[in-house]
Parts: C-alpha cells; structure tokens; sequence
C-alpha cells in the first residue's frame, strides 16, 4: 500500500513538473498582464534610484513603457514581436559603466521579487536579456 500511495505521488509530481515546463516564461509570469505588472514595478524601482534614474531624464516613460512590455513579451516567448529601437541606437553616447548596468539588472531583480517571479523564472529571463549586454554598456 505504501508503496502505491508513494508511486502514486512520484507520478502526479513528475506529471505537475512536466506540464509547467512546457509552459512558456510568458505563461509562467501571468502572460500580457504579469509582464505589464513586472514592468511597472521596474519603473517605479528606477524612479527611485537617483543614480540611474539620471539616465532616463530624456526618456518619454510611456514609450519606454511600451518598449519594453512589447520586448519581454518577446523574449519570454509572448505572441508579441518587438519591433522598436535598436539596443545599440538607444544607448550610444550614453557611456554606461558596467556597474551602472548591474545596478539595473538589480533593480529588475527587485521588481522580479516584488511581482512574485519564481527564482527559477527570473534566472530564465536574465539569460535571455544578458546577450544584450554588449548592446548597452560603455557606447
């Protein structure tokens, strides 16, 4: 009996693993809704960060806003397909030192954690934004 109870839970266990991760990061972060959540989370964390808000003095938010909705939502494998400004456009001249950039991947992390983001999902969407590294800092 204990046996088929523990047989029982293992397959239902390997069943729930299985089905979430055929789930796309879009679907797993509440689709359109979670990453417009998680997105103004990150604005708000910026809006509070002297030191890179001061990067943004020139920004139009909604825009940014928007952009970067309709980014996530493609690089978390979202029905969306950015179309906006080139990384490299958008940041030359602005000679972003690599701390800079870490402090923002942090205050993406800090709004990762305030929507609730599993760990597993964030480390997820990290490694999809991080080739875009070289697009930012230092142009």
């Amino acid at each position: 009996m204990m046996k088929t109870l523990f047989t029982f839970v293992f397959a239902v266990v390997l069943v729930g693993c299985a089905s979430s991760n055929n789930n796309t990061l879009y679907q797993q972060i509440n689709g359109e809704q979670g990453i417009e959540k998680l997105v103004d989370s990150f604005i708000n964390q910026i809006g509070r960060d002297e030191q890179i808000l001061a990067y943004f003095k020139q920004t139009n938010v909604a825009h940014f806003r928007q952009g970067f909705i309709t980014h996530l939502c493609s690089v978390t494998g979202g029905p969306c397909e950015y179309k906006g400004d080139d990384m490299v456009d958008i940041h030359t001249g602005m000679n972003i030192p690599e701390k800079d950039f870490n402090r923002v991947v942090e205050l993406l992390i800090n709004a990762m954690d305030e929507q609730q983001v599993p760990q597993t999902v964030q480390n997820k969407i990290l490694s999809r934004l991080a080739p875009l590294r070289p697009e930012v800092i230092d142009i």
